[in-house]
């Protein structure tokens, strides 16, 4: 190979890293800017994300008070709300950057197939974290709040009164940020199983068939999920299992019809042999075998 061939094979390379740098570099921008926003309105934001812990503590008849166990936990605590709030602000942004990138290397099909996922993404998110703001984070105080110990009483059984000590919550308002974070956060991740397996289904990588043979498998990997996440609470392991067990379904459905799209497309192209594929496809809905219908096209 020529010197004038090895450099005009790696300039494709040199424009493409320069692309993505400079990608990068309106990402990073956007993300401090939403930073910077989310850190002037860090205290409204902040109540409201206490809100769930506060309706619990009225409920019970206590005041809604966090404490600042150091020095610099007010500070910490507006940095994690400033990243938080600033990777919101910025993933619209974010997001159109990374299609920029992507989508001059794919071809009209890919870009129409990856397009819906790049949308969808945000929204499971924000479901995601919906349920987890609103269901989830509720129950989980209301499970932690349950062992205190309210008022004073006197002991009528003891010889001499004695009196039952209150044990309350004082609670540091980092951990309570970064707990009610870690929720946030970790359902919005989950809400994303449609998506990232649809997404694998439409490239092959995955199968309906195959999606229902290691289902057992699922179940266990959820069951383990909802046990880390959650708190030690049976109903709220319960309700994500269910949630999550649901979404797990869910995709075994989308996935299917992504492949009998495929199927109607290489028929309609005459390239769907009902003899070898409907076969094949059949074996793999008794049997659970990961066969799709254009596994042995080329």
């Amino acid at each position: 190979m020529s010197s004038d061939d090895l450099q005009s094979s790696t300039a494709p390379l040199i424009e493409h890293l320069t692309e993505l740098r400079t990608r990068l570099i309106h990402s990073a921008v956007a993300f401090i800017i939403g930073m910077v926003i989310a850190y002037t309105q860090a205290e409204p934001i902040f109540n409201f994300l206490t809100k769930p812990l506060c309706e619990v503590l009225v409920n019970n008849g206590q005041e809604c008070n966090l404490v600042f166990i150091k020095a610099q936990e007010g500070f910490f605590v507006a940095i994690r709300i400033s990243l938080l709030g600033g990777f919101i602000l910025a993933f619209p942004y974010i997001a159109v950057q990374m299609w920029r990138f992507v989508a001059p290397g794919l071809y009209k099909t890919e870009k129409g197939a990856f397009l819906p996922f790049l949308v969808a993404s945000p929204f499971m998110f924000l479901l995601g974290a919906s349920f987890a703001y609103y269901v989830i984070t509720p129950l989980a105080f209301q499970f932690f709040l349950s062992f205190q110990q309210l008022g004073s009483a006197p002991d009528a059984s003891a010889d001499i009164a004695r009196t039952i000590p209150s044990v309350v919550f004082q609670g540091s308002a980092e951990e309570y940020l970064a707990l009610t974070i870690k929720f946030i956060v970790a359902f919005g991740l989950t809400f994303q199983l449609p998506v990232l397996l649809t997404l694998m289904g439409k490239v092959g990588l995955v199968s309906a068939a195959g999606l229902r043979k290691v289902r057992k498998y699922a179940i266990v990997g959820i069951l383990v999920l909802a046990a880390v996440v959650t708190p030690p609470d049976v109903v709220t392991q319960i309700i994500l299992f269910t949630v999550v067990y649901g979404l797990y379904e869910i995709s075994i459905q989308l996935v299917r019809r992504v492949e009998k799209k495929r199927e109607e497309k290489l028929k309609a192209e005459g390239l769907w042999d009902d003899d070898i594929d409907g076969e094949a496809s059949d074996d793999a809905e008794a049997d659970g075998a990961e066969t799709t219908p254009s596994d042995d096209k080329s």
